[in-house]
């Protein structure tokens, strides 16, 4: 069997502004763009960037940096960084500024202040680094007024969840090692993180985690819920799960598929294809267990998919999503231990129809449900 090949790593647009900003300044003090232009990341590795653009006048400097993501998917990938510096007041210290395309923060319970620019902690701490090595070198004052701007970021933003977090007119300033790794488990659940950091600030009692759009759609609509109540959980129940645990919420509804909810109920944590399917012996016996007529449990053991098993047990009228649901309840449940927190489970299928549901009750109350 042929080995996959490696996926190409790629830079954050925290590594990428970091660059544009410290060839800025340098052009500033020197009079000259350094380019390639290197940068020292979060780990202490060194990183080389290509500068895009350059110009510079008396007042400012401006650089830019094309964002390569590698191999992932990333809609930022080939977006323009775009860096305006000036010397700022003295003692003003660095000071960030949201230019074309990168966004606002509007809501409380991110790890920056509403009313600042969406740029995270660990990019303004390299950005400030940076600017920090080259004033001591040539004996400035270091203080600096940075723009980052990434022209179309205003587009490019509606494709991610910075509206539903409170990030108004464009793109973050992302990042926090500076290295993009392809199809990043730890970026999507950093996401859910700030997805429950934002609705516990805004006081939001129930939360929602889906495993796609159809189940949100189904599930807001059930529960009259606002956006920010939403979280778009995909396969990580566990990484969302294990989060709720220690920064908990009054009430939260996991709703999915029937397959994704199957696989939760027979104890993955993780959803995905890749790490495993349904258990089709096990799902036979809990159909068995929930009282479908015997003469399916055969066709049930050897089904190819989960939705063509409920499709017979449904035909037989056997509610067997309720059984799955109160058992996916239970592991769910484990995970949250003896917290406070009320957990529904729902399951639909693809056209958004409930098959199952095991009502809210306190997860502390787990062990006398079984």
């Amino acid at each position: 069997m042929k080995p996959e090949p490696l996926l190409r790593r790629g830079w954050t647009t925290g590594a990428c502004a970091t660059a544009a900003a410290k060839a800025a300044y340098a052009a500033l003090l020197t009079g000259h763009f350094p380019d390639p232009v290197e940068i020292t990341l979060p780990g202490g590795q060194n990183a080389a960037f290509t500068l895009a653009e350059s110009a510079l006048s008396e007042a400012a400097a401006m650089a830019a940096v094309v964002k390569d993501a590698g191999d992932d998917p990333d809609v930022t990938h080939g977006a323009l960084l775009r860096v305006t510096l000036r010397i700022g007041p003295p003692g003003s210290g660095v000071t960030f500024h949201a230019g074309e395309g990168v966004g606002t923060v509007t809501r409380p319970g991110l790890a920056i202040p509403p009313g600042e620019p969406a740029i995270n902690p660990v990019p303004r701490q390299m950005i400030r680094t940076a600017i920090a090595e080259l004033a001591a070198q040539h004996c400035a004052p270091g203080d600096a007024i940075v723009e980052i701007s990434i022209p179309g970021g205003g587009a490019l933003a509606t494709r991610t969840l910075n509206g539903r977090l409170g990030i108004t007119g464009g793109l973050s300033i992302l990042g926090t090692t500076g290295i993009v790794i392809p199809f990043s488990c730890s970026a999507w659940i950093h996401s859910i993180h700030r997805g429950i950091d934002v609705a516990r600030a805004g006081g939001i009692t129930h939360v929602a985690g889906s495993t796609g759009n159809v189940s949100e759609t189904a599930v807001r609509a059930l529960h009259h819920l606002p956006e920010a109540a939403l979280l778009e959980m995909g396969d990580f129940v566990g990484g969302m799960l294990k989060y709720l645990k220690s920064h908990p919420v009054p009430r939260v509804t996991i709703a999915g598929g029937v397959a994704k909810m199957t696989k939760l109920a027979q104890g993955r944590l993780d959803l995905h294809s890749k790490r495993g399917e349904v258990d089709f012996p096990g799902l036979a016996a809990a159909a068995q267990t929930a009282g479908c007529a015997p003469e399916i449990i055969e066709p049930i053991r050897h089904a190819n998919t989960a939705a063509q098993v409920f499709e017979l047990a449904s035909a037989h009228g056997t509610a067997l999503g309720d059984a799955i649901a109160a058992q996916a309840w239970r592991v769910a449940a484990a995970v949250l231990e003896d917290s406070a927190t009320e957990l529904e489970i729902l399951l639909f299928d693809r056209t958004g129809t409930l098959q199952g549901r095991a009502g809210f009750a306190p997860v502390h109350m787990r062990k006398r449900l079984v």
